[in-house]
Formats: structure tokens, sequence, C-alpha cells
């Protein structure tokens, strides 16, 4: 198990886009609920960083499998934010025609199988999902996004076992961001790192500083890089921060504000928007720029969204199993 050694590839500005549309889109999604125009959604603010830099690591071939905090890694995966959004507050013009909400988002044309709100879920399709694409002569890997409450459920480590045993390329990538709902991880684990439980079977892992987009990015490149070569899972530990409740609204009384403050000196926006200015990577003026882009695209998307039509009467059965 390695610990935040990274080789940092050059910074590139549609790394800051991303993260910066995410956010927005995320307290976008927060400010109508507030209003009593959107259900309750859990965010991934503060953790943009992990997703855009795994996304930045993956090609077309590959896919996803995310959990209940899945916005961010669907716009970093390149998904409409109009069509994400219209999905939550239950649309016909979502990407499940609004009978998925936020969590239960499919993709197919990004690669994303699904989104899981059961805790862990994802852990246990994976390893079905890369036999059938080793069986298949797929080229593509398999990745699966969960955090340290569900590394804390037995189906991790039942999931990553099996996938170690039958050598199946998966990319485990835990984003470890120190709360399980209401509770500190430090309640439920002993130790820091989820990735050091790797190597209880054989399976490749390391941590990397989850708020560092260029970290995460360069680990990402390099963990794929190994499972596309071997077709052996590997274990990649986003270590960040969550730094809004469990789901809106939650006022996270249960958080200590120290802890909370330290972590927002570390915001994973706030402080690549200020190395790329002090690199001269961007200007102030390009900064400001690509904030107003962001911007007008989820107004747009906030504005399509309130405006589109619910599933007619007739949609009720189509598209469902049983």
């Amino acid at each position: 198990m390695t610990t935040f050694e990274v080789s940092v590839e050059p910074r590139v500005a549609q790394s800051l886009e991303a993260m910066l549309l995410i956010r927005a889109f995320e307290e976008q999604s927060a400010a109508l609920n507030a209003a009593g125009k959107s259900p309750s959604m859990c965010t991934s603010v503060g953790q943009e960083a992990s997703a855009v830099g795994v996304m930045n690591a993956l090609d077309e071939r590959d896919q996803i499998l995310t959990n209940h905090r899945s916005a961010g890694h669907l716009l970093a995966r390149g998904a409409d934010p109009r069509r994400i959004l219209a999905e939550i507050l239950g649309k016909s013009t979502g990407y499940c025609g609004g009978k998925s909400g936020s969590l239960h988002i499919s993709v197919k044309e990004l690669g994303v199988v699904l989104t899981s709100t059961i805790v862990g879920g994802e852990l246990s399709l994976a390893p079905g999902v890369a036999l059938s694409r080793q069986m298949l002569g797929g080229e593509g890997i398999v990745v699966v996004f969960f955090g340290d409450g569900a590394a804390t459920e037995g189906i991790f480590h039942e999931s990553i076992n099996l996938a170690a045993v039958w050598n199946l390329p998966v990319l485990y990538v835990c984003e470890n961001n120190q709360w399980q709902a209401f509770v500190h991880r430090k309640e439920t684990m002993l130790a820091d790192h989820i990735s050091t439980w790797g190597a209880s079977y054989g399976v490749k892992s390391q941590t990397v500083d989850g708020n560092d987009v260029d970290a995460v990015t360069a680990a990402a490149k390099d963990a794929v890089a190994y499972v596309r070569g071997t077709r052996k899972p590997f274990l990649l530990e986003t270590y960040t921060y969550r730094l809004r409740g469990h789901m809106e609204p939650d006022p996270a009384s249960y958080v200590d504000p120290a802890e909370l403050q330290s972590w927002k000196e570390r915001d994973p926006i706030a402080t690549y928007e200020q190395r790329l200015l002090d690199e001269h990577a961007i200007t102030p003026a390009e900064l400001d720029a690509m904030k107003s882009r962001v911007r007008a695209r989820i107004e747009d998307a906030a504005q399509f969204a309130m405006e589109s039509p619910y599933p007619s009467f007739e949609e009720l059965t189509t598209n469902v199993y049983a």
C-alpha cells in the first residue's frame, strides 16, 4: 500500500470547470429542496476532486457503478445537468424518464450501469458486471464507487475477495469522506485508511489525497493502467471530506465545528483555483469567465427541469420488470 505518493501531471483548466459544475449543480439542487421545489438528495460537496480525477482516467470502453452521491460522478463522466436535474425532479425529460429520482440513475450511453441507493449495493454487482465483460471479451474495465460506510459492511469484503480470486478487471474506488451517514468513521473502524485492507485479499492498493484533483488523476491513471493490463482488481482510496450533511436538508449539527473548518480550508475547488492562479495556468479573467459559463449552465438546467412535464399515466408500467 502506498500513501500519498503520486507524480502530479500537468494541471488543466477542464478539471477545475468540471469541479465547479458539480459544486454549482449540487448547491442548486439543495436550494431547490430548501424552497420546497425538489425532493431531498445526497450531495458530494467537498468531494469533487475525487469524481473528476477518477473520470479523467477513464475512456468510453469503461463501465461505472456508483452510489447515492452520484451526481458528481455523472457530471464528471459527461452527463447533461439538465437531464440529471429533471430526473431528480421526476420529470419525463430525465435520463430515466423521471422514474429513478436521484438514487437510481443509469446512463447507458455513458457506461453508467446503475446508481444504488442501498449502501454497498453497487459492490455486490461489480464483480458480475466485470465477469460479463470478461466472458464477452470486452476491453473496458469496471469502476465501482463506494464510501467508507460501505467498506465496513460485509459485501465489500465479499466483492473484493471474489474479484481477486477470479481475476476480474474492477477498479474499486473508496471515497473515504470520514462520515457514514450520521456516524463518524472513527466509531466504526480503527484504521484510518480503507486501502490497508486490500493486502488481505492480495489486491494492490493506494491511498491518495482526494482533495487534490491532479493527484487523484495521476493515481487513477496508474490504477486504470494496472487493471487494464493485468485484468486484476485494484483498490484506490480517495481520502476526502463531506462538507454538507448526509442528505438535504441536514444541518449536520453532529459534526465537530473545528473538524469541519479544518477541511473547509482544504476545499478542493478553492485550493485548486489558487494553485492555477499562482502558477499562471489560468488568469483571473479566465476564471471569472469559467464561473459565468458554469452558472449559466446550471441556471439553464434548473429552468429546463422545472418547465419539463411529468411522465404521463400511460408510462407507469413501461420499462419495468415486475
